[in-house]
């Protein structure tokens, strides 16, 4: 059987494709960095606020309860 050779429309179709295929594989990648970008701020805001809640606990006791919304601080009833 002799070489055949797809149309030009057919592959122009097939690099379009191709190019869309590895554009959206890419896209996957970038959002994959962002994701681990996230992940490590979250961690270290993690730290942050337990390093905070730290020194909270030592002003205002373990038992402390503080109110996000209004900064009030109760202490917890069992």
């Amino acid at each position: 059987m002799a070489n055949a050779q797809v149309t030009q429309e057919e592959l122009v179709m097939i690099q379009e494709l191709n190019s869309e295929f590895n554009k959206a594989k890419m896209a996957i990648g970038d959002v994959e960095l962002q994701k681990q970008q996230i992940i490590r701020h979250i961690e270290e805001l993690k730290v942050k606020f337990s390093a905070h809640e730290q020194i909270l606990v030592e002003k205002y006791g373990v038992d402390s309860v503080i109110n996000i919304q209004t900064g009030e601080v109760t202490q917890k009833t069992e």
